[in-house]
């Protein structure tokens, strides 16, 4: 995907797209292959699908990032594993690993740019208005916020109710509402919906 290509797909993002994040636990708790949840996401108009895997080795990784990528054929971002962004369409960041990467955020993302290309999609987490004003500053693609609910995966994560939405009116880039999102949320700043356990339970 070139930058035009990548900047044109979030400018024509339909309100409240689908944004589905393939966990390989979830995948396995659910007995789905790959090619069964790029297909069950094609059936739920999904508009981007970011796959996580916290524990696999990065050969792993990359084969499975292979495989997904010759099942769907839309917007396909790894979680955390920038040095993977080669075999799909970009990265996306929590805080932490972005400062691992430079304690300058501004630096981090140049640094990221120059290794993965400036054609890469740059997604990054964020929890508040603080986070959200640096993300401002960025040249990155979109953010992601929350968390909405609280959650399975991240007990510890501050839950921003309602709040989510008004402090995504803040950002200058697509927001990705994260964090026990379901089909029925709806939200008005928040281009984005980011669904794990919502999508596979479509399938069930």
């Amino acid at each position: 995907m070139t930058r035009a290509e990548a900047d044109a797909f979030f400018r024509s993002l339909p309100d409240n797209a689908v944004y589905a994040l393939c966990d390989q636990s979830l995948l396995d708790d659910f007995g789905l292959q790959l090619r069964d949840y790029a297909e069950l996401c094609e059936t739920l108009d999904v508009s981007m699908i970011q796959y996580r895997n916290k524990s696999a080795p990065d050969a792993v990784m990359r084969s499975q990032l292979r495989r997904l990528r010759d099942a769907w054929e839309g917007m396909l971002i790894v979680n955390d594993r920038w040095h993977l962004a080669d075999v799909c369409d970009g990265v996306h960041l929590g805080q932490e690993d972005l400062y691992a990467i430079d304690a300058s955020a501004q630096n981090a993302v140049a640094l990221l740019k120059a290794r993965i290309g400036n054609d890469a999609v740059i997604g990054l987490s964020t929890h508040n208005a603080r986070e959200i004003a640096v993300a401002d500053d960025l040249p990155i693609d979109y953010i992601g916020l929350g968390a909405f609910r609280k959650t399975g995966t991240k007990e510890d994560a501050r839950v921003l109710g309602a709040a989510l939405d008004t402090l995504a009116e803040r950002s200058c880039h697509p927001v990705a509402a994260i964090g026990g999102v379901t089909f029925a949320d709806r939200f008005e700043h928040a281009r984005m919906r980011v669904m794990g356990r919502a999508i596979f339970e479509k399938a069930s």
